[in-house]
């Protein structure tokens, strides 16, 4: 039985991937790394500290550091989402119907707090969450599951009783590490990968949302 829908929050709820993808190549190549937006796809849905890591590993820079490059990369984001943050199609309908058929809703983001408290205050939806969690606070990002785990200790129900928005691949894998159902929201649509096949069901925005995902 489901008892939460926890839902991601880039990507799925805000239309914050164009958004990263400005603010990541605008950092990176100010420090040398000559990042396209087709190349930020191959971060997408990992934690701001996974990405800086991942591209000073493939194009290392001495200075500055790489928690200088994260801060100025969550600045530049919240600047952004200030500035021109939109929500994606169906965030009301798939938090109303949450909210009808009785369920816990809580926020799981890889996003930094001050990100996740300027989406929310962009959209108006903060009261809308019971339990709102950021990666930050975890020891591993995704595809490690534990942002969901936490998440559902804190709405005080097991893994199994809970059902996962995500729109990245590497946030299904880590909701069925989790030991969670999982409704994907790809990005592109139709889906182009196939590894989505992992996620129950496959939707092409959160309009779609029906009772046949809690069956």
């Amino acid at each position: 039985m489901i008892r939460a829908a926890i839902f991601d929050m880039d990507g799925l709820l805000i239309d914050s991937e164009p958004l990263w993808r400005a603010a990541e190549v605008e950092v990176f190549r100010s420090v040398g790394v000559p990042l396209t937006e087709e190349m930020c796809h191959q971060t997408t849905g990992l934690r701001i500290d996974d990405v800086v890591a991942h591209w000073h590993r493939r194009h290392p820079w001495e200075e500055p550091g790489t928690a200088v490059v994260q801060e100025r990369i969550v600045r530049r984001m919240i600047e952004l989402i200030g500035e021109r943050g939109s929500a994606k199609r169906g965030v009301d309908r798939a938090l109303d119907w949450a909210r009808g058929h009785g369920l816990a809703i809580a926020l799981a983001s890889s996003s930094p707090m001050r990100i996740i408290e300027a989406v929310l205050g962009r959209l108006g939806i903060a009261d809308r969450f019971v339990v709102v969690r950021s990666a930050e606070e975890e020891p591993w990002g995704k595809p490690h599951p534990a942002i969901f785990l936490s998440t559902a200790a804190a709405l005080g129900v097991r893994p199994e009783e809970c059902l996962v928005f995500e729109d990245s691949l590497t946030g299904v894998i880590a909701a069925k590490a989790a030991r969670m159902r999982c409704a994907c929201v790809p990005e592109a649509w139709p889906r182009q990968d196939g590894r989505f096949v992992l996620a129950e069901a496959c939707l092409p925005s959160l309009e779609a949302v029906s009772d046949e995902l809690l069956r």
